[in-house]
């Protein structure tokens, strides 16, 4: 412990370097948190089947391929921004974002919203709580 304290009095910018990236990552994870509305994967089907959701799958192509939610569109979410054109017509029905483990598609939702939809759910756990539930996968 004491080669710690020595570390941080010898290098205090290294040390504030890492306090303000460390904050700023936990701020950033947070407020996604806080602007993201989750379903499981049972809310999701329930969606899915009542009211007509769109599963946008923000995975890149290769694993969409690999298995994704059944009717899913394949939307990378590094190209997200640029394809919102091919969901406008859903922008009043609800959108639910998947990926792999529910992270990245929390990121997804936040863009959806600034874009204008309303209803946009984050499918808590992502594929693999869809796997999981061994809800259906489609695979290519």
């Amino acid at each position: 412990m004491e080669q710690y304290i020595e570390f941080a009095a010898n290098h205090m910018w290294l040390v504030s370097a890492f306090v303000v990236v460390a904050a700023a990552l936990v701020w950033n994870l947070l407020s996604q948190a806080r602007d993201t509305s989750t379903v499981s994967p049972q809310e999701a089907t329930h969606l899915m089947n009542r009211s007509q959701a769109v599963v946008v799958d923000v995975r890149p192509m290769a694993d969409f391929q690999a298995g994704h939610v059944v009717n899913a569109q394949n939307l990378p979410l590094n190209s997200l921004q640029d394809q919102l054109k091919k969901l406008s017509k859903y922008q009043k029905k609800p959108v639910i974002a998947v990926c792999r483990s529910g992270m990245s598609s929390a990121g997804a939702c936040s863009t959806l919203r600034k874009a204008g939809f309303t209803q946009v759910y984050n499918l808590k756990g992502g594929m693999q709580a869809w796997e999981a539930a061994n809800l259906p996968v489609k695979r290519a």
